[in-house]
């Protein structure tokens, strides 16, 4: 797949990395269907639309560097990768399977095009601003994306690395997956995060709350967020699950693979939902 900037081929992409997820994760008998569904869209913008990368060379220096801090979602990652052309799509089949380059966490000695390991929640912001503190003492152009959870916000080490870079202005775009839930349950009941994007905007952030499933409001969002010369945190209202009905909103389905049967199920209802795509207008 090449990149694209119209509305209906990044739909189709979302659609492809779902069901690829549902193969992978089915075919391991084990991983992070959830909120890899739910990402989906965000990563079919991300690298097929936005992000500045080279599949054929990884680590080209002025590529834009994309940290997924919340590392259990890497099935999305990995098919959005694939589907670019980082590695062959079949690989995929390979996910979390003994010496596969495509652990269950992301491990960026593994797989090239991956910018950081990650497993243990709340690391990945703190990565970010040292890229970013990097980037500026070398006088260099590239963004960086820092994909989060809601879930991590419990962890300490989050507003320590949110502190960071307010103070030093860096530019950085976080993107958080705002889905509600958390491996255990529901954000609000196990620890409240509200009023998330107030809390962001009183630590010196621009906030941006958008809808993660419209396609339109996350390319608006990413535009918006590079006119800003400092950290910017696009809340990403998402459902968990989102394209598998029996998945959707269900925190069970944080961590838990689908069966034969099930995964046969959620493709159904995923190539159902290709055809209506088919059917939009462009």
């Amino acid at each position: 797949m090449k990149k694209t900037n119209k509305i209906k081929e990044l739909k189709l992409i979302a659609n492809k990395l779902r069901q690829d997820v549902i193969r992978m994760t089915a075919e391991a008998g084990s991983g992070h269907p959830g909120g890899s569904l739910g990402m989906a869209d965000v990563f079919a913008v991300l690298y097929f639309n936005y992000a500045r990368l080279n599949q054929k060379k990884p680590y080209w220096e002025k590529r834009d560097r994309i940290v997924l801090s919340n590392g259990h979602i890497c099935p999305a990652q990995y098919s959005a990768m694939a589907e670019l052309g980082f590695f062959p799509v079949k690989e995929l089949m390979t996910f979390r399977k003994i010496d596969s380059k495509l652990q269950g966490h992301p491990h960026r000695g593994s797989l090239p095009g991956i910018e950081n390991s990650s497993g243990p929640l709340g690391q990945g912001l703190s990565i970010a601003c040292g890229m970013a503190l990097a980037r500026n003492l070398d006088k260099k152009k590239y963004k960086i994306f820092c994909l989060m959870s809601d879930g991590e916000h419990d962890e300490g080490q989050t507003w320590e690395a949110v502190l960071f870079a307010a103070k030093n202005k860096l530019k950085i775009i976080a993107i958080t997956d705002r889905n509600g839930i958390q491996i255990s349950g529901f954000t609000e009941k196990i620890m409240p995060l509200e009023p998330l994007a107030r809390k962001y905007e009183s630590f010196g952030w621009r906030v941006f709350e958008i809808d993660g499933h419209n396609i339109n409001e996350v390319i608006h969002a990413l535009n918006e967020a590079e006119k800003i010369n400092g950290p910017v945190q696009i809340i990403c209202h998402t459902v968990m699950g989102k394209g598998v009905s029996f998945m959707e909103n269900n925190y069970e389905w944080h961590g838990k693979a689908p069966n034969k049967e099930q995964a046969e199920w959620a493709l159904t209802e995923l190539e159902e939902w290709r055809r209506r795509i088919e059917l939009e207008n462009d």
